[in-house]
């Protein structure tokens, strides 16, 4: 905890009590790449503090070294031409790398946050970037219950058939109308507010598609949702998300398989 305030204070080059009106030294939360600790600004605004590791970049560096030594090994297997190994490291090496520069998820975060201005659909917490640096990122401190809380939204009164909806809604605006996403939203990084609106947090990872994707993904849904599932074969086969070599029929059955459960289920 010292140390995240020593990191703090080198970072934005001022003494904590000179930074913020109140800081808890005690972290509200902590992962592999940093943690986070809540403190009020010298305005007297809630907001939360998130401090890399100083260790993480070196171990993370070691890692993905011995990762590309284990891909290189791998290449050699006849598997390796459909999983490419060596440019799936490459890819995790960008997004990890990324993920390490706050100034990065700080953009990232004003993005998002200025694509839903006008929409009650998603809260993006606000960027104090004055507050800010490579290694410590401050934004205002949002306060919802964790969306995998079932029983808690459901005390809350929360309009559960409502919030499905709208996140589906909020991913295909995302997606098709920005061009510009949420790519971690596992439920730790989403909240719903008493009113029942989304809240996102952690923009470390976000993604883009081109035209010919964006196309491909819309129609695999149509395809999908009207269980055309000898379409979704096809369909993945002419955008190269599949080798051209797989068997259309065997394909359609493995689809139909795994989906028409999901169809049964309210």
């Amino acid at each position: 905890t010292q140390q995240a305030k020593t990191l703090i204070e080198e970072a934005l080059d001022g003494k904590i009590e000179q930074l913020f009106q109140s800081f808890d030294e005690q972290p509200l939360a902590s992962a592999s790449i940093a943690q986070v600790h809540t403190a009020t600004t010298l305005e007297g605004e809630a907001v939360v503090v998130k401090v890399v590791r100083p260790e993480i970049s070196k171990l993370i560096t070691r890692d993905i070294k011995l990762m590309y030594t284990l891909a290189k090994l791998f290449n050699k297997h006849p598997l390796a031409k459909k999983i490419r190994p060596v440019e799936v490291v490459g890819e995790f090496e960008a997004i990890i790398t990324n993920e390490l520069d706050m100034r990065i998820e700080a953009t990232h975060c004003d993005k998002i946050r200025h694509n839903f201005k006008q929409s009650e659909l998603l809260y993006i917490p606000k960027v104090y970037h004055h507050l800010s640096r490579t290694n410590v990122l401050t934004t205002e401190r949002i306060y919802g219950t964790p969306v995998g809380e079932i029983d808690k939204l459901k005390a809350n009164n929360i309009d559960m058939k409502r919030l499905a909806e709208q996140g589906v809604i909020i991913f295909f605006t995302q997606v098709f109308k920005h061009n510009f996403f949420h790519a971690d939203m596992h439920p730790g990084n989403i909240f719903v507010a008493p009113n029942g609106q989304y809240i996102a947090v952690d923009f470390g990872i976000v993604g883009t598609l081109n035209t010919s994707d964006k196309h491909y993904l819309a129609e695999n849904l149509l395809a999908f949702f009207n269980r055309d599932y000898r379409r979704v074969a096809e369909l993945h086969v002419a955008s190269g998300w599949v080798p051209e070599t797989t068997r259309i029929d065997e394909f359609e059955s493995a689809i139909r398989t795994v989906c028409e459960p999901i169809f049964e289920k309210p």
